[in-house]
Protein backbone atom coordinates (compact mmCIF):
# COMPACT_ATOMS: atom_id res chain seq x y z
CA UNK A 1 0.00 0.00 0.00
CA UNK A 2 0.93 3.75 -0.46
CA UNK A 3 3.15 4.94 2.34
CA UNK A 4 1.26 8.24 3.13
CA UNK A 5 -1.49 6.06 4.29
CA UNK A 6 -2.52 4.38 6.79
CA UNK A 7 -4.97 1.95 6.48
CA UNK A 8 -7.64 1.76 8.89
CA UNK A 9 -9.51 -1.17 7.77
CA UNK A 10 -7.46 -3.59 5.71
CA UNK A 11 -9.54 -6.55 5.52
CA UNK A 12 -11.71 -4.09 2.99
CA UNK A 13 -8.72 -3.07 1.02
CA UNK A 14 -8.25 -7.18 0.94
CA UNK A 15 -11.50 -7.67 -0.48
CA UNK A 16 -11.16 -4.67 -3.06
CA UNK A 17 -8.20 -6.37 -4.62
CA UNK A 18 -9.68 -9.79 -4.54
CA UNK A 19 -12.38 -8.28 -6.40
CA UNK A 20 -9.74 -7.27 -9.23
CA UNK A 21 -8.46 -10.24 -8.92
CA UNK A 22 -11.11 -11.68 -9.98
CA UNK A 23 -12.18 -9.28 -12.82
CA UNK A 24 -8.85 -10.02 -14.43
CA UNK A 25 -9.35 -13.63 -13.90
CA UNK A 26 -12.77 -14.17 -15.24
CA UNK A 27 -13.17 -11.30 -17.67
CA UNK A 28 -9.73 -10.44 -19.05
CA UNK A 29 -7.23 -7.36 -18.19
CA UNK A 30 -9.53 -4.99 -20.62
CA UNK A 31 -12.54 -5.16 -18.29
CA UNK A 32 -9.98 -4.50 -15.45
CA UNK A 33 -8.68 -1.53 -17.05
CA UNK A 34 -11.96 -0.34 -18.20
CA UNK A 35 -13.45 -0.70 -14.37
CA UNK A 36 -10.24 1.19 -13.07
CA UNK A 37 -10.42 4.68 -15.54
CA UNK A 38 -14.03 4.51 -14.30
CA UNK A 39 -13.19 4.21 -10.67
CA UNK A 40 -10.96 7.07 -11.37
CA UNK A 41 -13.23 9.34 -13.58
CA UNK A 42 -16.14 9.02 -11.32
CA UNK A 43 -13.28 9.69 -8.13
CA UNK A 44 -12.48 13.03 -10.04
CA UNK A 45 -15.73 14.10 -10.57
CA UNK A 46 -16.31 13.73 -7.13
CA UNK A 47 -13.08 16.12 -6.13
CA UNK A 48 -10.53 13.60 -5.19
CA UNK A 49 -7.50 14.58 -6.67
CA UNK A 50 -5.92 11.40 -8.28
CA UNK A 51 -3.46 10.73 -11.53
CA UNK A 52 -3.15 7.07 -12.16
CA UNK A 53 -2.70 5.48 -15.08
CA UNK A 54 0.65 8.42 -16.05
CA UNK A 55 3.33 5.92 -14.29
CA UNK A 56 3.56 2.41 -13.96
CA UNK A 57 6.00 0.46 -11.87
CA UNK A 58 9.32 0.28 -12.95
CA UNK A 59 9.10 -3.36 -14.79
CA UNK A 60 8.47 -4.34 -18.02
CA UNK A 61 4.95 -3.94 -19.75
CA UNK A 62 4.84 -7.11 -21.28
CA UNK A 63 4.33 -9.80 -19.18
CA UNK A 64 6.87 -13.14 -19.91
CA UNK A 65 3.40 -15.24 -20.85
CA UNK A 66 2.52 -12.78 -23.15
CA UNK A 67 5.95 -13.05 -24.97
CA UNK A 68 6.24 -14.03 -28.84
CA UNK A 69 9.28 -16.38 -29.90
CA UNK A 70 11.77 -15.56 -32.49
CA UNK A 71 10.95 -17.22 -35.23
CA UNK A 72 13.96 -19.41 -36.58
CA UNK A 73 17.62 -20.24 -34.94
CA UNK A 74 18.05 -17.40 -32.68
CA UNK A 75 22.11 -18.43 -32.25
CA UNK A 76 22.75 -17.71 -36.13
CA UNK A 77 21.15 -14.44 -35.66
CA UNK A 78 23.49 -13.74 -32.44
CA UNK A 79 26.68 -15.05 -34.53
CA UNK A 80 26.07 -12.16 -37.29
CA UNK A 81 25.23 -9.62 -34.55
CA UNK A 82 28.55 -10.44 -33.50
CA UNK A 83 30.27 -9.56 -36.84
CA UNK A 84 28.37 -6.33 -36.94
CA UNK A 85 29.39 -5.57 -33.25
CA UNK A 86 32.82 -5.53 -34.05
CA UNK A 87 33.06 -3.95 -37.44
CA UNK A 88 31.24 -1.13 -36.14
CA UNK A 89 33.97 -0.89 -32.82
CA UNK A 90 36.73 -1.86 -35.15
CA UNK A 91 35.59 1.02 -37.61
CA UNK A 92 35.54 4.03 -34.66
CA UNK A 93 38.59 2.81 -33.45
CA UNK A 94 40.73 2.54 -36.78
CA UNK A 95 39.49 6.05 -37.61
CA UNK A 96 41.44 7.29 -34.27
CA UNK A 97 44.79 4.94 -34.24
CA UNK A 98 48.09 6.29 -35.07
CA UNK A 99 46.96 10.06 -33.88
CA UNK A 100 44.06 10.65 -36.92
CA UNK A 101 41.60 11.23 -34.59
CA UNK A 102 38.94 11.29 -37.19
CA UNK A 103 35.98 11.10 -34.17
CA UNK A 104 32.96 8.66 -34.47
CA UNK A 105 31.45 6.78 -31.47
CA UNK A 106 31.73 3.49 -30.38
CA UNK A 107 29.21 3.16 -27.02
CA UNK A 108 25.86 4.42 -28.60
CA UNK A 109 25.71 1.65 -31.23
CA UNK A 110 26.43 -1.02 -28.31
CA UNK A 111 24.08 0.00 -26.35
CA UNK A 112 21.23 0.20 -29.31
CA UNK A 113 22.23 -2.97 -31.77
CA UNK A 114 20.23 -5.59 -30.42
CA UNK A 115 17.08 -3.36 -31.55
CA UNK A 116 18.55 -2.86 -34.49
CA UNK A 117 19.52 -6.58 -35.22
CA UNK A 118 15.98 -7.70 -34.29
CA UNK A 119 14.75 -4.69 -36.61
CA UNK A 120 16.37 -5.13 -39.28
CA UNK A 121 15.98 -9.13 -39.41
CA UNK A 122 12.31 -9.60 -38.47
CA UNK A 123 10.55 -5.82 -38.77
CA UNK A 124 11.50 -3.18 -40.96
CA UNK A 125 10.55 -4.07 -44.50
CA UNK A 126 11.93 -2.49 -47.87
CA UNK A 127 10.61 -1.42 -51.13
CA UNK A 128 9.41 -4.30 -52.87
CA UNK A 129 7.32 -5.27 -49.39
CA UNK A 130 3.73 -5.84 -50.62
CA UNK A 131 2.56 -2.69 -48.85
CA UNK A 132 5.55 -0.71 -49.82
CA UNK A 133 8.84 0.32 -47.46
CA UNK A 134 9.03 1.25 -43.93
CA UNK A 135 10.76 4.20 -42.77
CA UNK A 136 13.70 4.30 -40.22
CA UNK A 137 15.12 7.12 -38.96
CA UNK A 138 18.03 5.81 -37.47
CA UNK A 139 20.07 7.28 -34.36
CA UNK A 140 22.63 9.72 -35.26
CA UNK A 141 25.53 8.59 -33.35
CA UNK A 142 24.63 5.25 -34.30
CA UNK A 143 25.64 5.21 -37.79
CA UNK A 144 28.93 2.94 -37.90
CA UNK A 145 26.32 0.32 -36.39
CA UNK A 146 24.44 0.74 -39.95
CA UNK A 147 27.20 0.49 -41.92
CA UNK A 148 28.83 -2.55 -40.23
CA UNK A 149 25.61 -4.22 -41.13
CA UNK A 150 26.06 -2.88 -44.63
CA UNK A 151 29.48 -4.42 -44.65
CA UNK A 152 28.27 -8.11 -43.48
CA UNK A 153 25.45 -7.83 -46.18
CA UNK A 154 28.12 -6.90 -48.99
CA UNK A 155 26.52 -3.66 -49.94
CA UNK A 156 29.70 -1.68 -48.54
CA UNK A 157 33.24 -2.94 -48.98
CA UNK A 158 36.41 -2.45 -46.77
CA UNK A 159 37.21 0.55 -48.68
CA UNK A 160 34.22 1.71 -47.29
CA UNK A 161 34.96 0.77 -43.74
CA UNK A 162 38.61 2.29 -44.15
CA UNK A 163 37.43 5.75 -45.03
CA UNK A 164 34.88 5.97 -42.64
CA UNK A 165 34.55 10.14 -41.65
CA UNK A 166 37.11 10.86 -45.13
CA UNK A 167 34.25 10.85 -47.55
CA UNK A 168 36.06 13.64 -49.79
CA UNK A 169 37.95 11.46 -51.93
CA UNK A 170 34.42 9.71 -52.95
CA UNK A 171 34.92 6.26 -51.06
CA UNK A 172 33.91 7.01 -47.28
CA UNK A 173 30.95 7.44 -44.72
CA UNK A 174 29.77 10.19 -43.99
CA UNK A 175 29.99 10.55 -39.82
CA UNK A 176 25.95 10.92 -39.54
CA UNK A 177 22.72 9.59 -41.29
CA UNK A 178 22.87 12.15 -44.15
CA UNK A 179 20.93 11.32 -47.66
CA UNK A 180 22.68 14.55 -48.97
CA UNK A 181 26.27 13.05 -48.81
CA UNK A 182 24.91 9.27 -49.25
CA UNK A 183 21.71 9.52 -51.58
CA UNK A 184 21.36 5.60 -51.96
CA UNK A 185 21.97 4.66 -48.14
CA UNK A 186 20.52 7.12 -45.76
CA UNK A 187 16.54 8.15 -45.93
CA UNK A 188 16.74 10.79 -43.59
CA UNK A 189 19.07 13.32 -41.97
CA UNK A 190 19.38 12.60 -37.93
CA UNK A 191 22.01 14.79 -36.69
CA UNK A 192 21.31 18.00 -35.61
CA UNK A 193 19.40 16.38 -32.35
CA UNK A 194 15.72 17.00 -31.66
CA UNK A 195 14.66 17.79 -35.10
CA UNK A 196 14.24 14.22 -35.91
CA UNK A 197 11.76 13.66 -33.47
CA UNK A 198 9.07 16.24 -34.78
CA UNK A 199 10.42 15.29 -38.47
CA UNK A 200 9.23 11.69 -38.14
CA UNK A 201 5.73 12.72 -36.45
CA UNK A 202 4.63 14.97 -39.58
CA UNK A 203 6.15 11.99 -41.65
CA UNK A 204 3.76 9.72 -40.38
CA UNK A 205 0.36 12.59 -40.57
CA UNK A 206 1.75 13.46 -43.90
CA UNK A 207 1.27 9.21 -44.61
CA UNK A 208 -2.17 9.04 -43.15
CA UNK A 209 -2.99 12.48 -45.21
CA UNK A 210 -2.16 11.29 -48.18
CA UNK A 211 -4.05 7.86 -47.58
CA UNK A 212 -7.17 9.80 -46.63
CA UNK A 213 -7.22 11.81 -49.50
CA UNK A 214 -6.92 8.74 -51.69
CA UNK A 215 -3.43 10.10 -53.37
CA UNK A 216 -1.35 7.24 -51.87
CA UNK A 217 -2.29 4.30 -49.83
CA UNK A 218 -0.13 3.79 -46.72
CA UNK A 219 -1.37 0.44 -46.48
CA UNK A 220 0.71 -1.11 -42.97
CA UNK A 221 3.89 0.73 -43.58
CA UNK A 222 5.10 1.97 -40.53
CA UNK A 223 7.62 5.18 -39.27
CA UNK A 224 10.48 4.13 -36.82
CA UNK A 225 12.05 6.57 -35.09
CA UNK A 226 15.16 5.93 -33.03
CA UNK A 227 16.59 8.25 -30.54
CA UNK A 228 18.53 8.22 -27.32
CA UNK A 229 17.17 9.50 -23.68
CA UNK A 230 19.73 12.61 -24.17
CA UNK A 231 17.85 13.63 -26.77
CA UNK A 232 14.78 13.90 -25.47
CA UNK A 233 16.81 17.36 -23.60
CA UNK A 234 16.69 18.65 -26.85
CA UNK A 235 13.14 21.07 -26.57
CA UNK A 236 11.97 20.12 -30.23
CA UNK A 237 12.29 16.45 -29.40
CA UNK A 238 8.87 15.90 -27.30
CA UNK A 239 7.69 19.43 -28.97
CA UNK A 240 4.90 17.65 -31.34
CA UNK A 241 4.23 14.17 -29.63
CA UNK A 242 0.78 15.84 -29.02
CA UNK A 243 0.25 15.74 -32.82
CA UNK A 244 0.94 12.30 -33.14
CA UNK A 245 -1.96 11.11 -30.46
CA UNK A 246 -4.47 13.58 -31.97
CA UNK A 247 -4.06 12.41 -35.50
CA UNK A 248 -4.56 8.59 -34.63
CA UNK A 249 -0.54 7.98 -35.84
CA UNK A 250 -0.69 3.98 -35.57
CA UNK A 251 1.72 4.07 -38.43
CA UNK A 252 4.30 5.49 -35.98
CA UNK A 253 6.79 3.58 -33.82
CA UNK A 254 9.19 5.69 -31.59
CA UNK A 255 12.13 3.89 -29.70
CA UNK A 256 14.00 5.67 -27.41
CA UNK A 257 17.18 4.03 -26.30
CA UNK A 258 17.58 4.64 -22.17
CA UNK A 259 21.27 4.16 -21.72
CA UNK A 260 21.01 6.34 -18.88
CA UNK A 261 23.47 9.02 -19.95
CA UNK A 262 23.79 12.13 -22.07
CA UNK A 263 26.83 13.54 -23.79
CA UNK A 264 28.67 14.73 -20.63
CA UNK A 265 26.89 13.15 -17.37
CA UNK A 266 23.04 11.50 -16.86
CA UNK A 267 20.28 12.17 -18.00
CA UNK A 268 18.14 15.30 -16.58
CA UNK A 269 20.45 15.12 -13.62
CA UNK A 270 19.91 12.04 -11.26
CA UNK A 271 16.35 11.01 -11.51
CA UNK A 272 14.54 7.96 -13.61
CA UNK A 273 14.51 9.28 -17.14
CA UNK A 274 12.57 6.26 -18.20
CA UNK A 275 9.15 7.07 -15.97
CA UNK A 276 9.81 10.67 -16.79
CA UNK A 277 9.40 9.85 -20.54
CA UNK A 278 6.70 7.80 -19.76
CA UNK A 279 4.87 10.24 -18.23
CA UNK A 280 5.60 12.40 -21.00
CA UNK A 281 4.29 10.20 -23.76
CA UNK A 282 1.48 8.54 -21.99
CA UNK A 283 0.45 12.37 -20.66
CA UNK A 284 0.36 13.31 -24.36
CA UNK A 285 -1.36 9.97 -25.33
CA UNK A 286 1.15 7.97 -26.77
CA UNK A 287 0.51 3.48 -26.40
CA UNK A 288 3.94 2.95 -23.87
CA UNK A 289 5.50 0.01 -23.90
CA UNK A 290 8.41 -0.28 -21.09
CA UNK A 291 11.34 -2.88 -22.18
CA UNK A 292 13.19 -2.38 -18.75
CA UNK A 293 14.84 -6.05 -17.67
CA UNK A 294 16.11 -8.78 -19.14
CA UNK A 295 14.80 -12.60 -19.57
CA UNK A 296 17.29 -13.86 -16.98
CA UNK A 297 15.58 -11.06 -14.35
CA UNK A 298 11.80 -13.02 -15.06
CA UNK A 299 12.67 -15.45 -12.54
CA UNK A 300 13.78 -13.58 -9.60
CA UNK A 301 10.51 -11.09 -10.17
CA UNK A 302 8.31 -14.26 -10.16
CA UNK A 303 9.39 -14.85 -6.98
CA UNK A 304 9.13 -11.87 -5.75
CA UNK A 305 5.27 -12.36 -4.69
CA UNK A 306 5.19 -9.65 -2.27
CA UNK A 307 6.49 -7.14 -4.51
CA UNK A 308 9.79 -6.01 -2.69
CA UNK A 309 11.97 -5.95 -5.87
CA UNK A 310 9.49 -3.54 -7.77
CA UNK A 311 9.13 -1.51 -4.09
CA UNK A 312 12.94 -1.40 -4.32
CA UNK A 313 13.40 -0.37 -7.82
CA UNK A 314 10.96 2.34 -7.50
CA UNK A 315 13.02 3.67 -5.18
CA UNK A 316 16.43 3.78 -6.91
CA UNK A 317 17.50 6.06 -9.15
CA UNK A 318 19.38 6.08 -12.35
CA UNK A 319 22.75 7.02 -10.84
CA UNK A 320 22.20 3.87 -9.02
CA UNK A 321 21.94 1.84 -11.64
CA UNK A 322 25.10 3.51 -13.24
CA UNK A 323 27.22 3.11 -10.29
CA UNK A 324 26.30 -0.93 -10.31
CA UNK A 325 27.16 -1.97 -13.53
CA UNK A 326 30.84 0.34 -13.08
CA UNK A 327 31.38 -1.18 -9.50
CA UNK A 328 30.60 -5.04 -10.59
CA UNK A 329 28.87 -7.97 -8.88
CA UNK A 330 29.10 -7.79 -5.74
CA UNK A 331 27.96 -3.95 -5.19
CA UNK A 332 24.70 -5.47 -7.00
CA UNK A 333 23.94 -7.88 -5.15
CA UNK A 334 24.49 -5.30 -1.76
CA UNK A 335 23.21 -2.19 -3.34
CA UNK A 336 19.94 -3.94 -4.54
CA UNK A 337 19.28 -7.03 -2.29
CA UNK A 338 21.50 -6.72 0.79
CA UNK A 339 19.20 -4.26 2.95
CA UNK A 340 16.30 -6.53 3.37
CA UNK A 341 16.29 -10.38 4.31
CA UNK A 342 13.03 -10.70 2.17
CA UNK A 343 15.16 -9.54 -0.79
CA UNK A 344 17.96 -11.72 -0.39
CA UNK A 345 16.07 -14.71 -0.38
CA UNK A 346 15.23 -14.03 -3.79
CA UNK A 347 18.95 -14.81 -4.94
CA UNK A 348 20.61 -16.39 -2.52
CA UNK A 349 20.46 -19.31 -4.73
CA UNK A 350 22.19 -17.58 -7.84
CA UNK A 351 26.01 -16.47 -8.15
CA UNK A 352 27.61 -13.10 -8.61
CA UNK A 353 28.42 -14.22 -12.07
CA UNK A 354 24.48 -15.21 -12.79
CA UNK A 355 23.57 -12.05 -11.23
CA UNK A 356 26.19 -9.84 -13.49
CA UNK A 357 24.65 -12.09 -16.85
CA UNK A 358 21.20 -10.26 -15.53
CA UNK A 359 20.94 -7.64 -18.21
CA UNK A 360 18.74 -4.70 -19.27
CA UNK A 361 15.79 -5.17 -21.55
CA UNK A 362 17.16 -3.34 -24.02
CA UNK A 363 20.14 -6.06 -24.69
CA UNK A 364 17.70 -8.94 -24.99
CA UNK A 365 16.49 -9.70 -28.38
CA UNK A 366 13.52 -12.19 -26.95
CA UNK A 367 12.22 -9.01 -25.39
CA UNK A 368 12.91 -6.47 -28.08
CA UNK A 369 11.30 -8.82 -30.35
CA UNK A 370 7.83 -9.13 -28.39
CA UNK A 371 7.97 -5.09 -27.61
CA UNK A 372 8.34 -4.60 -31.62
CA UNK A 373 6.08 -7.34 -32.60
CA UNK A 374 2.84 -5.89 -30.13
CA UNK A 375 4.15 -1.80 -31.25
CA UNK A 376 3.63 -2.94 -34.94
CA UNK A 377 -0.14 -4.56 -34.18
CA UNK A 378 -1.37 -1.76 -31.95
CA UNK A 379 -4.03 0.65 -33.40
CA UNK A 380 -5.57 4.16 -32.94
CA UNK A 381 -2.49 5.36 -31.26
CA UNK A 382 1.09 5.76 -32.07
CA UNK A 383 3.46 3.58 -30.10
CA UNK A 384 6.82 4.68 -27.79
CA UNK A 385 8.94 1.86 -26.56
CA UNK A 386 11.15 2.89 -23.33
CA UNK A 387 13.81 0.73 -23.61
CA UNK A 388 16.46 0.71 -20.70
CA UNK A 389 19.64 0.06 -21.83
CA UNK A 390 23.75 -0.08 -21.07
CA UNK A 391 25.79 2.67 -22.47
CA UNK A 392 29.03 0.93 -24.19
CA UNK A 393 27.77 -2.41 -23.56
CA UNK A 394 30.27 -4.65 -23.73
CA UNK A 395 33.27 -2.28 -23.71
CA UNK A 396 34.36 -3.68 -20.25
CA UNK A 397 36.30 -0.72 -18.57
CA UNK A 398 37.10 1.30 -21.91
CA UNK A 399 33.26 2.80 -21.68
CA UNK A 400 30.59 0.34 -20.52
CA UNK A 401 28.45 2.39 -17.99
CA UNK A 402 31.18 5.46 -17.16
CA UNK A 403 30.58 9.09 -17.99
CA UNK A 404 32.83 9.84 -20.66
CA UNK A 405 31.42 6.66 -22.56
CA UNK A 406 29.90 8.80 -25.90
CA UNK A 407 33.87 9.95 -26.26
CA UNK A 408 35.41 6.94 -25.97
CA UNK A 409 37.53 6.29 -29.70
CA UNK A 410 39.84 3.59 -28.71
CA UNK A 411 39.84 0.21 -27.05
CA UNK A 412 42.95 -1.28 -25.29
CA UNK A 413 43.77 -5.29 -25.82
CA UNK A 414 42.16 -6.31 -22.64
CA UNK A 415 39.01 -4.12 -23.57
CA UNK A 416 38.83 -6.16 -27.03
CA UNK A 417 38.87 -9.34 -25.89
CA UNK A 418 36.02 -8.25 -23.10
CA UNK A 419 34.29 -7.19 -26.58
CA UNK A 420 34.75 -10.30 -27.87
CA UNK A 421 34.17 -12.76 -25.35
CA UNK A 422 31.10 -11.00 -24.16
CA UNK A 423 29.87 -11.25 -28.19
CA UNK A 424 31.19 -14.77 -29.20
CA UNK A 425 33.23 -12.84 -31.46
CA UNK A 426 35.30 -15.40 -33.78
CA UNK A 427 38.96 -13.77 -33.20
CA UNK A 428 41.83 -14.93 -31.35
CA UNK A 429 43.97 -12.93 -29.39
CA UNK A 430 46.92 -12.15 -31.87
CA UNK A 431 44.24 -11.43 -34.23
CA UNK A 432 42.62 -8.18 -31.77
CA UNK A 433 44.55 -5.29 -31.82
CA UNK A 434 44.91 -4.86 -35.58
CA UNK A 435 40.97 -4.32 -35.58
CA UNK A 436 40.26 -6.50 -38.72
CA UNK A 437 36.99 -6.53 -40.25
CA UNK A 438 35.21 -9.32 -40.75
CA UNK A 439 32.23 -11.16 -42.26
CA UNK A 440 31.11 -15.01 -42.37
CA UNK A 441 32.43 -17.52 -44.67
CA UNK A 442 30.21 -17.55 -47.89
CA UNK A 443 27.19 -19.78 -47.90
CA UNK A 444 27.69 -19.64 -44.16
CA UNK A 445 24.39 -20.14 -42.20
CA UNK A 446 25.15 -16.75 -40.94
CA UNK A 447 25.73 -15.60 -44.32
CA UNK A 448 22.49 -17.65 -45.98
CA UNK A 449 21.05 -16.01 -42.84
CA UNK A 450 21.86 -12.30 -43.47
CA UNK A 451 21.31 -12.41 -47.39
CA UNK A 452 18.23 -14.04 -46.82
CA UNK A 453 16.71 -11.27 -43.98
CA UNK A 454 18.47 -8.22 -46.01
CA UNK A 455 16.00 -9.69 -49.16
Amino acid sequence: MSSYYNDPDSEETRDWLDSLEGVIKTQGKEKADYLLRQLTDKARALGVSTSPGIFTPYCNTIPPEKEEKIPGDSYIARNVAAYVRWNAMAMVARANKDGKGLGGHIATYTSVSAMYEVGFNWFFRGPESPGGADLVYFQGHSAPGVYARAFVEGRLNQTHLENFRQEVGGKGLSSYPHPWLMPDFWQFPTVSMGLGPMAAIYQARFMKYMDSRGLKKANDRKIWFFMGDGESDEPESLSALSVGARESLDNLIFVVNCNLQRLDGPVRGNGKIVQELEGRFRGAGWHVIKLIWGSEWDKILKRDTDGLLIKKFGEMVDGDFQTIRARGPEYLREKVFGDDPGLMALVEDISDQELWQMTRGGHDPRKVYTAFSAATRHKGQPTVILAKTIKGFGMGQAGESVMVAHNVKKMDLDSLKTFRDRFHVPLKDDELISLPFIKPEKDSPEDLFIKERRQ
